[in-house]
């Protein structure tokens, strides 16, 4: 790993944001925004990338050699590539183990929005309240690291004096809020008044909706960057052709000019929000189950496959449209779209990449569609089918037959174990109150349950 502390690179932008975590997403996403708007002229901000942890030393080595450029495949359903140079990153951190160089970063004045992108399981949210007996989040609390993202912005917030945005660019609900409650419980946990006076006079935390694929990069898009565009570039990402951002327009220190290159600044995120997570999210994840229990490899495999297909479609047609009328989208066009985006075949999205983190997405994703309709008394079996198909993934994960390792901070072995090997596996499911929260032990969902694992395992496991 570099020993430097950062590399900047030369930039006229008066104001920056500082982002946390510089995978794929943010390069292929929120950076490419602010690529467009200096493409466009507008150079008055400039990105500082950082990782909170110690787990990509490779790629901001690389990414610090490259001067923080790197380059952009873009794939179109039809299989065309395109190329771009991002050039947004003006400035890369080195990780030290106190964050000396995000603390000194993010309390600068010029940087006037504090963004991240941390995952869904880096909320540490149980049951909507945030989990203070996490290990990560009691080693905060209680040792002064900052191993969560509400130790590290309580940390930089600490050595700051001028109003600054909190935005989070994470999957997940609401994101804006929900970082901002855990933040406070956070600090109520630590007790520190003071700062969360602070922060509710100088901060504010909008919400807003992220979208596009965008996989894991392999050594294949490094090799078709250096025959596209002749260079050597260790850093490159790819991704799909679309593209979408919803955002609060709620920033208390300003912002860049994002409506001009495409994002959508809006006062309530919240109908673009629930038909991505309900939709795409959801569907995205049941095809990764789904399909690891069959064998594929790839997401594009799993869409094709005729059960899987119809299983998705079901649950969006008879379940979610319905919980989510009246919307300013059409709903079914949307699913038809979030489809034909999975059928790329040239993304190479893999079923081990979204499936990540899903025992953190199932509360978030599924169980507020399961809440509407047990509250009105409606079926909610094609949702349950798609927890089937978790479940079954979650019969070959507790036997060691995914053929991939399966990254998900929120997956207890031990527990999983238990709830396979008890009397009945599927009431044991449905009254898991880590997943389904209030609605655990319902007795419609524990039926609706053991109905749908009935139904889907005589073809997902035939």
């Amino acid at each position: 790993m570099s020993n430097e502390k950062s590399v900047q690179m030369g930039s006229n932008a008066t104001h920056k944001i500082l982002h946390l975590g510089l995978g794929s997403f943010h390069r292929a996403h929120q950076a490419l925004y602010l690529q467009n708007l200096i493409e466009q002229g507008d150079e008055s901000w400039s990105i500082i990338g950082a990782n909170v942890r110690d787990d990509a030393s490779a790629l901001i080595s690389a990414l610090q050699s490259q001067g923080g450029e790197y380059t952009l495949e873009t794939i179109t359903p039809e299989g065309e590539h395109s190329y771009q140079t991002i050039t947004s990153i003006k400035e890369v951190l080195s990780w030290t183990p106190q964050l000396e160089n995000i603390i000194e970063a993010g309390s600068d004045d010029a940087t006037k929005i504090i963004s991240f992108t941390v995952t869904e399981g880096g909320y540490y949210f149980d049951n909507n309240n945030l989990d203070t007996a996490h290990p990560d989040i009691e080693s905060d609390l209680n040792n002064g690291t900052m191993l969560t993202i509400y130790g590290v912005i309580a940390g930089i917030l600490k050595e700051r004096k001028t109003p600054v945005t909190l935005l989070s660019c994470d999957n997940l609900r609401s994101n804006g809020e929900r970082f901002h409650t855990g933040l406070v419980a956070f600090l109520e946990a630590k007790g520190d008044k003071e700062l969360l006076e602070w922060i509710a006079k100088n901060t504010t935390s909008p919400s807003c909706m992220v979208d596009r694929i965008t996989p894991r990069p392999t050594k294949d898009v490094c090799d078709r960057v250096l025959e596209a565009t002749g260079r050597i570039d260790k850093c490159a990402v790819m991704a799909e052709d679309f593209i979408q951002w919803v955002i609060e327009d709620n920033f208390i220190a300003g912002r860049p000019a994002w409506e001009k290159v495409g994002a959508s600044l809006v006062k309530d995120v919240e109908p673009y929000e629930e038909a991505k997570i309900r939709i795409l999210n959801t569907t995205h994840s049941a095809i990764s189950w789904a399909g690891t229990v069959k064998g594929y490899t790839y997401i594009h495999d799993g869409v094709a496959d005729k059960e899987i297909f119809e299983l998705v479609r079901a649950y969006v047609l008879e379940d979610v449209i319905p919980c989510l009328q009246p919307s300013p989208l059409d709903l079914e066009d949307y699913m038809n779209v979030a489809l034909n985006r999975f059928s790329n075949k040239a993304l190479m999205d893999t079923s081990q990449r979204v499936a990540a983190d899903s025992f953190s997405k199932i509360p978030g994703f599924i169980l507020p569609t399961f809440k509407t309709l047990v509250s009105r008394d409606e079926s909610i079996s094609a949702t349950a089918g798609i927890i089937a198909a978790f479940f079954i993934f979650c019969e070959q994960l507790d036997q060691n037959k995914v053929p991939y390792i399966y990254n998900d901070p929120a997956y207890d072995p031990v527990k999983l174990r238990e709830m396979m090997t008890a009397a009945d596996p599927m009431d044991a499911l449905g009254r898991d109150a880590a997943l389904w929260w209030d609605l655990a032990g319902d007795a419609k969902l524990i039926s609706a349950l053991k109905g749908a694992y009935e139904r889907v395992s005589q073809w997902l496991k035939a």
